[in-house]
């Protein structure tokens, strides 16, 4: 019988004895192509096949984390596994669900924990490494603040963006208020825009673009190592960190979705664990944690000279154009005005579209409502000025926030948000399932959620253009999803 030996060479790698033959059986096992492959240069050339392959051939190390995969790779060919005593001990499986409960009691949480964010929190402390599949509104902060506190080592918490740094921060203080035993500020440290990258605190929260860039010395101080919204950094950071962690032996990643992720499955189990699902958005809806959602898809029909003249155009000429078109700004303005209650505009583009729908709607709200308020947020404005927005909206009751998506569709937690339009299109299943999370949080107001999703149908004959496709991919979340929807059509005259 073939045989492997695998032994740890530090956290993030194990080392692989075997055959050559078998070293190239593992390559091809432990590889995928990476979407879009095709279009990239080197792969034209024929300089690269389009496949990442998580098992070196050159120095036979795999990821830790996909050591049950390994497991699967010699069961399916009947290869017999050797471990080294290195290896010997890889969970905490005598951590109960009643010691977790005594845990969470010690720390006198302002709020009580959801039977979910128990078991997940139960989940990272007995298996030391795992990949959290948990939606927006699950309450994911709640659960890193409960593991930070458990481990009570040198901790490094990775985000995406300086507002959720701030954030994060925010909800660990509301945490711990009933708790004398911690002082929040005085053991958490924020890493963001040239601030201080050293210091003596226990936990740093950091977004990735601060640090990734910083030697391997700088990481080796971490044993805890958590990542929340994983699927939002890029490949290349991301593994850059993470590999630079070679003695944060506990390792936690949080995710809304796997799908289309800039890394591949694989790769976010190899970094941090096996994939744990927490629970799902319908769930939360149907328990009452998130607010029930309906969406209108607006279905805005340009006329056939129109769509003649921009068919078959290039997918940013055709994003321009719907930007730029004044009567389409103007539909949206009246949409935004017309909602009750506290809504956000999503918009990609700042300075063709963003400022525009913000200062169309403010300059109509002066004449019709000049009570009520209007924000622009994007990734121009300070954080610290991002943050006393989002403070200020939660308490706010008819505001509209017009924001790029870039800034708000991603782990932003706003209450009494009960409206969302989405201004520009996207495909992305990432980005629509996040920017929908925007509206989900029940605030004191209302437990409903409206999101308008703008479509615009330029189709001419049997053409469909990109904004009609990518809507087509938004109807198959929905579906999936089980998200109620209905269409509306308008017709926009020329």
């Amino acid at each position: 019988m073939e045989r492997i030996v695998a032994s740890k060479l530090n956290e993030v790698f194990l080392q692989i004895s075997c055959e050559s033959g078998i070293s190239r059986e593992l390559s091809e096992y432990f590889s995928f192509y990476v979407p879009g492959y095709r279009f990239m240069p080197s792969y034209k050339m024929r300089m690269w096949d389009g496949k990442i392959r998580l098992f070196n051939q050159m120095n036979y190390t795999l990821y830790v984390g996909l050591l049950p995969q390994l497991y699967d790779f010699c069961e399916s060919r009947e290869y017999e596994i050797v471990l080294d005593e290195s290896l010997s001990h890889t969970n905490n499986d005598n951590f109960l669900e009643k010691d977790c409960q005594d845990f969470l009691t010690s720390l006198k949480l302002s709020v009580s924990p959801r039977d979910y964010q128990l078991q997940a929190i139960l989940q990272a402390i007995k298996k030391e490494r795992t990949l959290l599949l948990s939606p927006t509104g699950s309450g994911k902060s709640l659960i890193i603040y409960a593991l930070t506190r458990f481990h009570n080592k040198k901790t490094l918490i990775i985000v995406p963006t300086v507002s959720l740094v701030h954030q994060m921060l925010s909800d660990f203080r509301e945490y711990s208020a009933k708790d004398s035993n911690i002082d929040v500020d005085s053991v958490y440290h924020c890493i963001y825009q040239g601030q201080e990258k050293n210091t003596n605190k226990k936990f740093i929260i950091s977004t990735w673009q601060s640090i990734f860039k910083l030697p391997k010395s700088w990481f080796e101080q971490f044993e805890v190592v958590i990542g929340d919204e994983v699927h939002t950094f890029k490949a290349k950071s991301l593994i850059s960190i993470m590999e630079k962690l070679t003695n944060a032996r506990y390792r936690i990643g949080t995710t809304g979705t796997l799908d289309e992720s800039q890394t591949n499955k694989l790769t976010l189990e190899g970094l941090f664990g096996k994939t744990f699902s927490v629970t799902t958005t319908k769930d939360l809806m149907d328990n009452k944690h998130l607010a029930k959602l309906t969406i209108d898809c607006v279905i805005l029909k340009y006329d056939e000279e129109t769509a003649k003249a921009t068919k078959g155009i290039r997918y940013h000429d055709e994003i321009k154009y719907l930007v730029q078109n004044e009567k389409r700004n103007i539909f949206i303005r009246n949409l935004a005005i017309s909602t009750k209650a506290n809504c956000l505009v999503l918009f990609q583009l700042v300075e063709l579209h963003g400022k525009v729908l913000y200062n169309l709607i403010k300059d109509k709200l002066q004449s019709t409502n000049p009570d009520r308020k209007v924000f622009f947020v994007s990734g121009e404005t300070d954080s610290i000025i991002r943050e006393n927005v989002r403070q200020i909206v939660e308490k706010e009751k008819d505001a509209i926030i017009v924001a790029s998506s870039g800034v708000f569709s991603t782990g932003i937690n706003i209450r009494n948000l009960e409206n969302i339009i989405f201004a520009s299109p996207t495909k992305s299943r990432i980005k629509t399932l996040q920017s929908i999370g925007r509206t989900l949080r029940i605030g004191d107001l209302s437990d409903k959620a409206k999101l308008y999703d703008i479509v615009d149908d330029l189709s001419y004959k049997k053409h469909r253009n990109f904004a009609v496709k990518h809507f087509l991919e938004r109807i198959k979340m929905y579906d999936d999803q089980k998200f109620e929807y209905k269409i509306h059509k308008v017709n926009m005259k020329k």
